[in-house]
């Protein structure tokens, strides 16, 4: 059986939900559909929160008015019978009904949470009456059954499994089985959400609760570039990916994955694909466990990075020095990105600023310190393995004319990187294309 995950945009109007309909069918075998909220609902939600937050009802109750009027014009659009639309707006209206029942109580995280979670459980619920309409064999499954985090709030991989199998033998012979994204319960039943990479992370989870033949995530993009294209001309999507070179690409910048969404896949072995529901027919980008050898894979960027520099004559040989530094990151919950150290001194970068005042003054218990903002992290993907000669020549190359801050290699087989100015992104990046792919 495959997973696929559709992003909001993708289940965005009626037009789209169709479009995914056709797509989840097309093979005709068993398949498991993940859906996030249709796409600005989980804006609308968040808003009708915060207005809650800030005690102003009629705030919320407008906001969700509108939201009901977009949803009913919804139904009219996607449904052709009589009773599918009754049964859709009768649920819509419970739905709403809901959300302004918070608007006579007190708010607190908790009920946000409740809120926030209703933009997946309005699209699947329409999906599936579409889909039943149709006369599809499919089945909602409601992911707050099944899908659960432990008390550190990291999913539940063992509950996990055993109660997706049980949902799962007791409504056998369905060909599409569709739940949420993005939402779950903690360790103490009460709702909440998986937060990073959302229902990227869900998709995954399951896929690995079902041994799944392969994860698909659908998006408005056809797979990772081997470039930034809003940056540097003449981008490609990268077919293949191995799951590291993939986690360090979303981490530096490309959006279309969260670093960390994919690891359930990573350690059960099944690959990833990052598909375009524009473009169907597209190849897009497989991950897995997978090496091209040899092969440098892409470039990507993360902007407003600080870089610090730590001076010290003290720290030459002296143990304990940079445990006392990444302590002073760490009691701040600030976490880092490069790190190159000398006999005399350490540089690292960060990208939250939150606490920099408060880091700053207890660095300077140790040394001179020196504070960069404005800066970049430009990475260089691939198969970087120290034995492969010649890689770093090539990628200097690309970046001679570009002042650099710091280079940081040797920490993965995947990534040399550089620390540089903003303003010289756009040149690093389109030169690091000229020279690497574009030759």
């Amino acid at each position: 059986m495959k997973v696929m995950k559709f992003g909001g945009t993708s289940v965005g109007t009626p037009d789209r939900m169709k479009e995914v309909t056709k797509l989840v069918t097309k093979s005709g075998e068993p398949v498991f559909v993940v859906l996030s909220a249709m796409s600005g609902t989980t804006n609308s939600l968040v808003e009708i929160a915060d207005y809650l937050y800030k005690k102003n009802p009629e705030g919320a109750n407008e906001v969700i008015n509108q939201l009901e009027r977009k949803y009913m014009k919804h139904v009219d659009e996607l449904y052709t019978k009589d009773a599918t639309k009754e049964q859709t707006r009768e649920f819509l209206i419970s739905e709403m009904n809901y959300l302004r029942s918070f608007t006579k109580e007190l708010f607190t995280s908790f009920e946000e949470k409740s809120i926030v979670a209703q933009g997946e459980m309005m699209s699947t619920n329409m999906v599936v009456n579409y889909m039943q309409e149709q006369g599809i064999k499919a089945v909602l499954l409601n992911a707050l059954d099944f899908m659960r985090t432990d008390k550190n709030s990291e999913p539940d991989p063992v509950y996990i499994k055993e109660k997706l199998a049980a949902i799962m033998e007791k409504n056998e012979g369905n060909q599409v089985y569709i739940t949420q994204g993005f939402i779950c319960r903690n360790a103490y039943g009460e709702i909440d959400n998986l937060q990073r990479g959302g229902s990227d992370y869900t998709a995954s989870l399951i896929g690995a609760a079902l041994n799944a033949e392969e994860i698909q995530i659908w998006t408005d993009i056809d797979g990772m570039h081997n470039n930034d294209p809003r940056v540097v001309d003449k981008t490609e999507p990268v077919h293949q990916l191995h799951f590291e070179e993939a986690a360090e690409l979303a981490y530096f910048g490309a959006k279309i994955l969260h670093p960390t969404c994919v690891q359930p896949a990573k350690y059960a072995g099944i690959p990833v694909r990052l598909l375009n529901t524009m473009q169907p027919d597209a190849e897009g980008t497989t991950i897995s466990n997978k090496t091209e050898y040899g092969k440098i894979k892409a470039v990507a960027a993360k902007d407003n990075i600080i870089a610090i520099k730590i001076k010290s004559s003290r720290m030459l040989l002296a143990t304990g020095f940079l445990r006392k530094v990444f302590e002073i990151f760490e009691s701040y919950q600030t976490p880092i990105d490069m790190v190159c150290t000398s006999e005399v001194g350490v540089s690292m970068s960060i990208d939250n600023s939150a606490h920099l005042g408060e880091i700053v003054d207890e660095l300077k218990k140790y040394g001179t310190v020196t504070v960069d903002t404005g800066m970049c992290v430009v990475c260089v993907v691939g198969d970087l393995d120290w034995s492969n000669i010649g890689f770093e020549t090539q990628v200097l190359e690309a970046m001679k004319n570009i002042p650099v801050r710091m280079i940081s290699y040797g920490g993965s087989n995947y990534n040399i990187s550089f620390l540089i100015k903003e303003e010289d992104k756009k040149r690093a990046l389109q030169a690091l294309s000229n020279e690497l792919f574009n030759k």
